[in-house]
């Protein structure tokens, strides 16, 4: 069972949310998600607290370091998921990126970075049959 670390926005806006939970959902089905409050489709783009920033900084970056990999949503911008897709690469953890070609243009940063590994989509359905592949699963 591999541990995974799904980013997607949370105060960079939480469109995507519902998506978030999909996605969670499916990796669950054989892998550990150690971020699966993101998919919460209550959680709020103010989570968290000031006083709650640096406990929230250390879990995050706990989790990262236990993680056998990282998978990402990036249609919706946000700056926190762009450090922890760095934090990610510095560890030498492999990260994919999943993003709506439709709906947004991938930072240079990300999309100029061979380290990472991205899965460009136009439909929610697309992914599913990646993220089996990414995970050694049949579809």
């Amino acid at each position: 069972m591999k541990k995974v670390y799904f980013a997607g926005s949370i105060r960079g806006g939480r469109a995507d949310a519902d998506l978030y939970r999909q996605m969670i959902e499916y990796i669950q089905q054989g892998d550990i998600v150690l971020t699966e409050h993101v998919g919460n489709l209550a959680l709020s783009k103010t989570e968290g607290q000031p006083n709650q920033e640096e406990a929230i900084y250390q879990q995050d970056t706990a989790w990262l370091r236990a993680s056998d990999l990282v998978i990402a949503e990036c249609t919706t911008p946000s700056l926190g998921v762009g450090y922890e897709l760095a934090f990610a690469e510095h560890l030498g953890k492999p990260v994919h990126i999943f993003y709506n070609s439709t709906r947004t243009n991938l930072s240079a940063m990300l999309a100029g970075d061979p380290y990472f590994h991205l899965h460009p989509y136009t439909r929610p359905a697309e992914i599913f049959p990646a993220l089996a592949s990414l995970l050694g699963r049949s579809c």
